[in-house]
């Protein structure tokens, strides 16, 4: 029986792990599998071992494993592949796939630009878009953060967009916002490039509302769940054949 095992990040916020937990369920509602079970990387309940868990006891013999990242940075690659590894050493007769990340996809992007337009309305070539990322020492992020500024910079035809990271690479968050502010001549629009809310969303959240209140214009989008077409994207790999197929073999 297949069943569905779907993979957070996690979050030490308890809104952001509400967020993610309502979201998931809204796609479970819509995916017509008999077992499906909600799971996160680290931080927040319950665990891959305990959602994998789960799908066995409830009668799986064959799971795929979605997972709820926008990019294949390290998670992707080995954090969740180790977590899944003693599993499928555990339950060897069991078919064991991963679907992958979203990637950069037209829709997203489409839909992030339109997440800008409902939070500024119309867009003028003055205003300057800052896309602020997670952050990854793994070189393949960077170079998909630049066809991500890419892509909106063509979508939205502002003058300046640029992109910053909240740890791990450069420029920081701090550095990109700060040198932004300083060189935009109309507003400044942050895209937190992150799906739901957490303390990272809430460290955007407090240097916008800081310099709202000195006068600043500027605002940001919020996480990018509260667009249509990232529920549509996960629902879609549940029903997608392929991915990568573990097995007990292979660690």
């Amino acid at each position: 029986m297949k069943a569905i095992l779907y993979v957070g990040h996690g979050t030490r916020s308890k809104k952001g792990a509400e967020e993610a937990n309502q979201f998931i369920q809204r796609v479970m509602d819509q995916v017509e599998v008999p077992i499906q079970e909600i799971s996160f990387l680290e931080l927040t309940p319950p665990l891959i071992s305990k959602g994998f868990e789960r799908c066995i006891e409830r009668g799986a013999t064959e799971i795929s494993v979605v997972p709820l990242f926008l990019l294949a940075a390290g998670h992707i690659k080995l954090d969740i592949p180790e977590a899944l590894a003693p599993l499928i050493h555990k339950y060897p007769a069991v078919r064991v796939s991963m679907a992958d990340p979203f990637g950069i996809q037209d829709r997203i992007l489409d839909g992030i630009c339109e997440l800008v337009q409902t939070s500024a309305g119309s867009i003028s070539p003055a205003d300057s878009i800052l896309i602020v990322g997670r952050g990854s020492s793994d070189p393949a992020i960077h170079q998909s953060f630049e066809k991500i500024t890419s892509g909106i910079q063509d979508r939205l035809s502002v003058n300046e967009t640029r992109v910053c990271y909240l740890a791990a690479a450069e420029p920081s968050f701090q550095d990109g916002i700060e040198s932004i502010s300083l060189e935009s001549p109309g507003r400044v629009i942050v895209i937190p490039y992150l799906l739901f809310s957490g303390l990272l969303l809430n460290e955007i959240n407090i240097e916008v509302k800081k310099r709202q209140k000195k006068g600043q214009d500027i605002l940001h989008t919020g996480p990018l769940c509260r667009h249509q077409a990232i529920s549509d994207i996960v629902i879609e790999r549940t029903f997608l054949e392929g991915g990568t197929v573990y097995a007990a073999a292979d660690y």
